[in-house]
This record gives C-alpha cells, structure tokens and sequence, in this order.
C-alpha cells in the first residue's frame, strides 16, 4: 500500500518570531526529524507552507528530502494546508502531521496507516474523548471531498471536515502506549518552554 505524509508548516510562529519548522532542537530544525521518521513508513512526503515567501526558506534545506509546496487556497488555518496536500500527493492513504512534533513514533505512524485500510480515517482519541486529526491518517480522496464540503460551509476547522467522514476507526491512546509507552509522539513544541523542555527530555532527540 503506497501511502504519503503531509506535514503543514504554513503557521508563522509569533512566540519564535519565526516559522516554527525551522526552530532548532539540538540543532537541527524540527521538520526534519518529522521527515525522517515518516520516511521510514511512507512513499512520498510533501511540505505545505503559506507563501512563497515561506517555500524560498524551506525548498534549499529540503531540497531531495521533501516537496515543499504553497496553499493553493485562500485562507488560513491547518484546513486549508491539508487540502492542498491532499489534492497534491499521489497516495490512496496518508498521514497528515504538524511540523513542531520532532519526537514522532514511526511505529505509530506506522500502525496508523495499516488501520486505515478500507477506511476513511484512522485518529487517535484520548481517554477524555480528545482526538489528534493532526497526527491521523485518511484516505486521500474521502479528505479532499470531506474537506471542500466543511470549507463550502465556510468552516475551517479540522473536526468539521471530520464530520463529513464516514468509517472512521479511532485508535485509544492507551493501545498507542504500546508502542510509545510516554507518548511523546504527541509532544509539540509551541513555546520556548515546551523547546527546553524538549531539550531536556532524556534519550528523545534525535
């Protein structure tokens, strides 16, 4: 099964003054220990940033690691990055990532993508009922046609593109703990707080 990974990165981080897939944990910029992890599951990965502006930084660090490809839509928010992935790779399933998660499990990604066979999509749910469609996969062509009814609703959120999803298997967190018994594939660094403490976590940088 030839899967893909797309990871959006078009937020400007205003806490980093900087886009945040750039920001560096031991040196090396958060996107690329993603791109190294999904490499091990999928066929493709593609970057999604928010400008050109944003492709010009990303696309000479990248270059032969990822495409690195700009919104094809107007408009702002995690939504609008994922249909542009969708619509762009060539995979019957992917996954769909954030960029400032540098300690992802490929072996959840992994099993994420093995579950979604015949399905629309494979989230993780906590035990509280919170889910991560950030870190889930989906059958590429169920996402594009679920995604353009949300936005033609004017809804640019990910759990109302959810909605329009039908088959979706949720996956508990506490099986996940298997195979990442701290979960800190979920782990991601928005403040310079979350960076040192990231920083400081034990046998996790890579």
């Amino acid at each position: 099964m030839k899967s893909s990974a797309i990871i959006l990165a078009g937020g400007f981080s205003k806490r980093f003054g900087r886009d945040k897939g750039l920001v560096k944990l031991k040196g090396r910029p958060l996107v690329m220990s993603i791109l190294e992890e999904v490499a091990k599951v999928v066929d493709e990965k593609v970057i999604v940033v928010g400008s050109k502006a944003q492709k010009d930084v990303f696309s000479p660090l990248l270059e032969h690691v990822a495409d690195v490809i700009v919104d094809k839509y107007s408009g702002h928010g995690p939504l609008i990055g994922a249909l542009t992935g969708f619509e762009t790779v060539q995979s019957e399933y992917s996954l769909l990532l954030p960029c400032d998660t540098p300690f992802l499990s490929s072996e959840i990604a992994a099993l994420l993508l093995d579950c979604c066979l015949g399905r629309s999509a494979v989230i993780p749910r906590w035990p509280n009922g919170w889910i991560e469609p950030l870190q889930a996969a989906y059958h590429t062509k169920s996402a594009i046609v679920a995604t353009k009814k949300a936005l033609a609703k004017g809804k640019m959120d990910m759990l109302s593109m959810i909605s329009h999803l039908h088959g979706i298997r949720y996956v508990s967190t506490v099986v996940l703990q298997k195979l990442d018994p701290e979960l800190f594939t979920f782990f991601n660094i928005n403040t310079l707080v979350d960076l040192r403490k990231a920083e400081s976590m034990p046998n996790q940088t890579k």
